[in-house]
């Protein structure tokens, strides 16, 4: 009986011209979004690899120069684009793209997307993320708020009974015709993604893929679940959508915000100015304050005489002027370490005290899952600078230990590097963050969505006594 009620109502919706009008415009523009998304994203890889050759271009032709001079003159980062972004742009779009690597400086990532977009483009843009998660819930709640209530006006579900079909079984037809329908239009976008993808298609990609159609496919069947039983336990079919219109209000727009506001409050930031004035003082005065620069090079004057056997910088067969700057950056590392240690630990007690909104709300649940297995997620995003600092210690040491043991001796500034050097620094490679990593970041809202999916399933199941026949 139940495939039977689930085999009529998607005759019903195949029936239904202007639900079928709706479905066929909104497919299209779900293609167009992930086509133009898709788009987008290849155009930055071109450019960005593009940029970065012809930087490296650069710098392996320079002429023969000193190494601290190479140290600020320096090079460019970019923040690959990453193809899963079509499918959810995360915070990518307002996290910038390039970063300066250069000696003494820690330089912030700049060049945002958004901060080049005109102000209605910000806005307007045409995101699948948005349609997934907006729309398609709008479209499920529609089509199965009047699923069982109509039944029940017409005294169908009554017949249906009479004839032995149990209210549970009707429930679940009705939930699992509805579900099926934001199925499809998922599987639509997914599906669409890979096409335009199969060339680069792999292991990683494929797993983030299935993760992220996982996420979604638990979330419509919450909002499809919920608003049949809705239906089903109200008599009117305007109680039973403004129940559940109301619920989708409250989940999409107010408690994530009021959410993460009170994250924000409960682990607060420092502001910019703060951070970096802390960021300052510790460069300055020492981590301690009781360690300033001028007493760490004495400090290490003595140590390196001491080392040599010799009474004066002068008389060292190395650059000492090479091993102050290493030291000086080797000092700045500690500094970052500590204030950019403490920052991503306020953000990792933000994202864990915000994933537990997803107790009560769902949604929250799926769009931290969806940024996390689309790589467009602020995790990613650290990882991206940590790693661009990491080669930024190895660029400059290389530089330092070049000026250092190359062949000059302290205060000749004048001594070059060949070009042959240039060339055997390494450029960057980004190492993309691995799957279990991520996963372990994001088990909680996963089981927070089966959680969820669970109570709907109890709802289904035992809320069928209380239910009213006419």
């Amino acid at each position: 009986m139940t495939g039977q009620i689930f085999k009529n109502e998607w005759q019903f919706f195949s029936r239904n011209k202007t639900l079928l009008g709706v479905t066929i415009s909104f497919v299209l523009v779900l293609v167009l979004s992930i086509a133009l998304g898709n788009i987008q994203t290849k155009n930055q890889t071109v450019a960005y690899q593009t940029a970065q050759e012809h930087l490296r271009a650069q710098w392996e032709n320079i002429d023969a120069m000193n190494p601290h001079s190479a140290a600020h003159y320096g090079t460019y980062v970019f923040k690959p684009a990453n193809l899963l972004s079509s499918l959810d742009e995360g915070v990518n779009s307002i996290t910038g793209n390039v970063l300066r690597v250069e000696g003494h400086v820690q330089n912030e990532i700049v060049h945002s997307e958004a901060s080049q977009m005109q102000t209605v483009s910000k806005f307007g843009k045409l995101k699948s993320s948005l349609l997934l998660q907006y729309i398609v819930p709008l479209l499920l709640i529609f089509l199965a708020f009047n699923s069982v209530s109509s039944e029940k006006q017409s005294g169908r579900l009554k017949l249906l009974v009479l004839q032995g079909a149990k209210v549970k079984s009707i429930l679940w037809a009705k939930t699992l015709s509805v579900w099926l329908y934001g199925i499809v239009l998922l599987a639509v976008v997914v599906v669409v993604y890979a096409l335009l993808n199969i060339q680069n298609l792999n292991t990683d990609t494929i797993s983030r893929s299935l993760l992220f159609f996982l996420s979604y496919a638990m979330y419509y069947f919450i909002i499809s679940g919920l608003t049949v039983f809705f239906s089903a336990r109200w008599q009117n079919a305007t109680v039973a959508l403004t129940s559940m219109l109301g619920i989708w209000i409250l989940w999409t727009v107010f408690l994530p915000n009021i959410w993460m506001s009170s994250a924000e409050q409960l682990h607060e930031l420092p502001s910019r100015n703060e951070f970096q004035a802390a960021m300052k003082e510790d460069r300055s005065k020492g981590l301690d304050g009781h360690n300033p620069a001028d007493e760490r090079s004495k400090g290490l004057e003595e140590q390196v005489l001491k080392e040599y056997g010799v009474d004066s910088l002068s008389q060292l067969p190395i650059n000492f002027d090479g091993l102050v700057m290493q030291a000086d950056e080797e000092y700045g590392n500690q500094v970052w370490d500590k204030h950019f240690g403490n920052l991503r630990e306020v953000l990792t007690k933000q994202k864990q005290t915000y994933q537990w909104a997803g107790l009560v709300n769902p949604f929250v649940s799926l769009q931290n899952a969806s940024m996390g297995f689309t790589a467009s997620d602020n995790l990613h995003h650290q990882e991206f600078l940590v790693q661009v600092e990491h080669y930024r210690r190895d660029f400059i040491k290389t530089l330092n230990d070049k000026h250092a043991y190359g062949g000059s001796k302290t205060g000749d500034w004048g001594w070059k590097a060949d070009n042959d050097f240039f060339k055997s620094v390494p450029d960057f490679k980004y190492q993309p963050t691995a799957l279990s990593t991520i996963f372990s970041n994001y088990i909680t809202d996963l089981l927070l969505l089966i959680l969820w999916s669970v109570l709907v399933v109890v709802l289904l199941v035992t809320g069928t006594k209380k239910i009213e026949l006419i």
